[in-house]
């Protein structure tokens, strides 16, 4: 494994190789690289920050297959960037997109397998999840719909909606229903981008994937919102008993 204040760079320098061959198979407009080399430059940036703050001593192997898999997602936001403007190869960004969604049954496996499960891999593994899911609903909404870009909006909304109110920050209990409700959304979309669907069936599989993402982001508020009320009354009773007013 690469020392730790190495696997931030490593994983730069692997996109941008990453980029130049991809570039050789479909070309990438000025945008298309602008956006994969901000995406590898600020992602490894905030995951050397995670390693820093965390006192880490090794990356771990799930963390390393995170950090490919966010390699992966760099290239992809770049080919998708690209596609505004001109025609991309359609298999190649199939091909990345999908080996990313397989990368994520890995990661949090080969975590487990050498115990070196931490929050930050698990933090880590969610945002790399939220943003292939928001560069995939941007490159089907030409065809679909531009609903479909809230797929990749819910978990951006859910952090903003934290920043204005404290209460939707705090901590939720794990649910493995999360990650299926994510993949199956990451599937929906990449098979949607594939081409080889009809326009009915994508838009259907992109409409459920959809409808899992509201009804797992909206459990989870109803559970903030719930835990919220129990902390206010708890609060309430205690100043009562002290007598002091409320």
């Amino acid at each position: 494994m690469p020392q730790v204040h190495l696997a931030p760079l490593l994983s730069v320098a692997a996109g941008t190789l990453g980029l130049f061959a991809v570039d050789r198979i479909s070309p990438l407009s000025a945008a298309g690289w602008t956006a994969g080399l901000v995406y590898l430059l600020v992602s490894n940036a905030l995951f050397a920050r995670g390693l820093h703050r965390a006192a880490m001593t090794k990356v771990g192997w799930g963390n390393a297959a995170t950090a490919t898999r966010s390699t992966l997602v760099g290239i992809v936001t770049a080919l998708v960037m690209s596609s505004f403007g001109a025609s991309v190869s359609v298999p190649l960004l199939t091909v990345l997109a999908s080996i990313a969604l397989a990368l994520d049954a890995v990661d949090g496996w080969l975590a487990r397998l050498t115990h070196g499960e931490t929050e930050l891999g698990a933090q880590f593994d969610m945002e790399v999840d939220a943003f292939l899911l928001l560069v995939m609903s941007a490159y089907v909404a030409p065809a679909l719909g531009w609903w479909v870009i809230v797929i990749g909006m819910l978990r951006y909304a859910f952090v903003v909606a934290g920043w204005l109110m404290p209460w939707m920050r705090a901590t939720l209990p794990p649910r493995y229903w999360r990650k299926v409700v994510t993949a199956v959304a990451g599937i929906a979309l990449v098979a949607a981008a594939s081409a080889l669907l009809p326009l009915w069936a994508a838009t259907a599989v992109t409409l459920v994937a959809l409808g899992l993402l509201l009804e797992s982001f909206g459990r989870d508020v109803v559970w903030l919102a719930a835990r919220r009320v129990t902390v206010t009354t708890r609060i309430a009773a205690g100043r009562r008993r002290n007598g002091v007013s409320t």
